[in-house]
């Protein structure tokens, strides 16, 4: 028999994931969820990016009209990973999303280079979504004949929105929900009218031209939009505050994600549909960051401008806003771990929100804005997120071809069997097309999350952090040493079973131990725990019952099963003998 310290039960104790700490009020539904994960989507991704992706599309100098396609594409790049996320987040409710995944199931030294690169990804969005809205301003300056200067708006505006995530997510909800639900309205009904009052030109976005040369071209166009969807991401940060979370956290994911991807592709078809691709490129030869102003006072003239700019503005602090909210869970999470200092892990005992955390995000946030080129950086980090979608679809994976050894891993919603794992692996190969496409600069910013994520993980976290048996290291055990895996188990099970600690087990805690090794057969029959039956082993031919099993096993008959008992009989019973 191997030697096993305490510290080996850490990580495949038979224990639910409600077992971390989760002190965070869930007050946030289904409607909420979807609101949230728009909000930090229906931002930059709609306002500035899509002249930017048809200059994209076009080569870098004639712009192009499909760009519909390119997010189309990237939404189904995403479909694996939200499906993936939805799985883990019925597993996981959580506050942390994606860091809790990846760290429960690679350990804390990639958690917490995850959690950090997260961090960093989702306050760099923020903050370029704070600055990014200026393009629309000059309308604003226009009507109340004042010159706004973007970085002092942005750190008021900063300032602002850091107060309202210290309050709490229901003041979020009631600011964000009238702001999206008025936002995709609008732009619906501009669709809806260019269609039926325009003369449209359909050949500029679904002619052949109006791809680009080949689809190298839309797929690298796809990788560039791809971050217009990071609100799948952003929403699984804060599963500790969602009710009932193993039904609307998958359900707002997939829903969202949809919802978004329709949206994105029905008002960048009409837009270029309404108004030539060219029209969205100023004197200079440079795409334009209003696109949405040019669409808009094309269909309603400047009125309808001048409502789309300002819908722009206020829905692009909506976006910094969510961007905030969750990005400042992931510090949250990692203290909860112990990864980071404890005080970041605090909880308001008024508002119930993690002030620290949130201050903290605001405070780095607000020095970004000030000193750093966020536009660089912040499409540096773009590639990170990509990373992330690929890891969260191996984390899936890796759970599940472990589950037997990490019992907590019970998710309560899973896509239809077919799909697993042809939809992960797919996830896995279209995010690595992306990063290939995507260039040298999608990696750089990789790099400067693992490096500092090791430094951090060095200096702190390994002193503090408990070792664990992770859910990938015993994957990989499993293919070079599954005898091990099969003792760990069962080592695992007899301890968690002697619930008194006397290192003995009698034969209620013997049942309690072989029903979590799976030994039992599920679909049978029984009185009470002493007449179970065990399906036909090779030490034991045909039914038994757990009673004449317990008694064989219990070599000097003083009625208890001690360790090295418990090991042989457990050998005899485990369906690989």
């Amino acid at each position: 028999m191997r030697n096993y310290g305490p510290k080996d039960l850490v990580g495949i104790v038979l224990t639910p994931i409600e077992a971390v700490s989760d002190t965070l009020e869930r007050n946030l539904g289904l409607f909420s969820v979807v609101i949230i994960s728009l909000s930090a989507m229906i931002g930059s991704g709609l306002f500035v990016l899509p002249a930017l992706a048809m200059v994209e599309m076009g080569g870098g100098t004639n712009p192009v009209g499909g760009v519909w396609l390119a997010y189309l594409v990237a939404a189904l790049v995403v479909l694996p990973g939200a499906i993936s996320k939805s799985e883990l987040a019925s597993a996981m409710p959580v506050t942390g999303g994606d860091y809790v995944y990846i760290q429960k199931t690679f350990g804390p030294l990639i958690g917490t280079v995850a959690g950090l690169g997260l961090w960093a990804n989702f306050l760099l969005k923020s903050a370029f979504a704070l600055i990014g809205f200026k393009a629309y301003l000059w309308v604003i300056e226009d009507i109340i004949g004042i010159e706004i200067n973007i970085e002092s708006a942005a750190i008021i505006l900063l300032v602002i929105i850091v107060i309202i995530n210290i309050l709490g997510v229901k003041k979020i909800k009631k600011i964000q929900a009238p702001i999206v639900v008025i936002a995709t309205t609008y732009l619906m009904l501009l669709c809806i009218w260019a269609v039926a009052t325009g003369d449209l030109n359909w050949d500029a976005a679904i002619s052949r031209e109006a791809f680009g040369d080949d689809w190298n071209s839309v797929i690298a166009t796809s990788a560039f939009v791809f971050v217009s969807y990071a609100g799948v991401t952003k929403i699984a940060a804060v599963g500790g505050e969602i009710k009932n979370p193993t039904k609307n956290m998958p359900y707002g994911i997939l829903f969202s994600l949809a919802f978004s991807c329709i949206l994105y592709v029905t008002v960048t078809i009409v837009m270029v549909a309404t108004v030539d691709p060219s029209g969205y490129i100023d004197g200079n030869g440079h795409a334009r960051e209003d696109p949405v102003y040019i669409f808009a006072e094309a269909v309603g003239g400047e009125m309808a401008g001048i409502i789309a700019a300002v819908l722009a503005v206020v829905t692009m602090t909506s976006m910094a806003l969510a961007g905030i909210l969750a990005s400042s869970r992931f510090p949250f999470a990692m203290a909860r771990d112990k990864l980071l200092p404890q005080f970041l892990e605090d909880v308001h005992g008024r508002f119930e929100t993690p002030h620290w955390s949130i201050i903290g995000t605001g405070l780095a946030m607000g020095a970004t804005i000030t000193f750093l080129p966020v536009h660089d950086v912040a499409e540096l980090a773009s590639g990170f997120q990509i990373m992330v979608f690929i890891v969260i679809n191996t984390c899936v994976i890796v759970l599940r071809n472990s589950s037997d050894s990490h019992a907590w891993y019970d998710p309560e919603w899973k896509p239809p069997w077919p799909l697993y794992p042809i939809i992960q692996v797919a996830g896995i190969v279209g995010g690595g097309i992306l990063i290939v496409l995507m260039g040298p600069k999608s990696l750089i910013g990789a790099v400067a999350a693992i490096v500092l994520g090791f430094i951090i993980f060095k200096g702190y976290g390994e002193r503090h952090v408990e070792s664990e048996i992770t859910p990938w290291e015993t994957s990989a055990k499993m293919m070079t040493d599954p005898d091990e895996v099969e003792e760990r188990r069962q080592f695992v099970a007899f301890h968690a079973a002697d619930t008194e600690g006397t290192g003995r087990l009698n034969l209620g805690e013997f049942v309690s131990a072989i029903r979590a090794l799976g030994y039992i057969e599920q679909e049978s029959k029984h009185i009470d725990d002493d007449a179970l039956v065990i399906s036909s082993t090779r030490k034991f031919k045909g039914n038994q019952l757990v009673r004449d099993i317990f008694h064989w096993g219990d070599s000097n008959a003083d009625g208890l099963i001690d360790i090295e008992e418990f090991f042989k009989t457990a050998d005899d019973l485990s369906p690989e003998n």
